[in-house]
C-alpha cells in the first residue's frame, strides 16, 4: 500500500513539474484499489480536469495498467468504456499504475493538458 506521504511527494513533484513548465494540471493518487489518498488541482486547471485525473488514477490502479490502454483497447475491439460497468473508469490516458517491488500499490493521475503530456508527467514522477 502507499503511505500518504510518499502520495504526497508525488503530487509535490507534479506540481513543480507543471509550475517549471508553466502549466496547469490537476494531479491524484489512490491505493491499489483505487481510493483516493491525496489530490490538488492547480488554480488555473478546469474542474473537469480535476475529476478526470481521480479517474485516470483509479482506473490505472484498479485494472493494473495505464488508463490509455483500455481507450486503445476499446477502440480496436469496437467496444465502448460501458464494457466495464463502472462510470469511473476511462480509457482516456494520463493515468499509470504504481509499482514497488513487482506489485501495483496505486494509481496516479495527471489531468489539465493534452493525453501524452498528461502521461509524461506522470512517468516523470515516477
Amino acid at each position: 500500500m502507499i503511505a500518504l506521504t510518499q502520495a504526497q511527494e508525488y503530487i509535490n513533484k507534479a506540481l513543480l513539474i507543471a509550475k517549471e513548465n508553466d502549466q496547469n494540471i490537476a494531479v491524484a493518487i489512490v491505493d491499489d484499489h483505487g481510493e483516493l489518498i491525496s489530490y490538488a488541482k492547480m488554480d488555473e486547471t478546469a474542474f473537469a480536469a480535476g475529476v478526470l485525473a481521480q479517474s485516470k488514477a483509479y482506473t490505472a490502479a484498479r485494472e493494473r495498467q495505464p488508463s490509455g490502454n483500455l481507450g486503445a483497447w476499446a477502440k480496436d475491439t469496437g467496444k465502448d468504456m460501458g464494457y466495464w460497468t463502472d462510470s469511473k473508469i476511462t480509457g482516456i490516458a494520463g493515468g499509470l499504475p504504481i509499482i514497488i517491488d513487482g506489485k501495483v500499490v496505486g494509481g496516479i493521475g495527471i489531468s489539465g493538458l493534452a493525453e501524452s503530456d498528461d502521461e509524461q508527467i506522470a512517468k516523470s514522477v515516477l
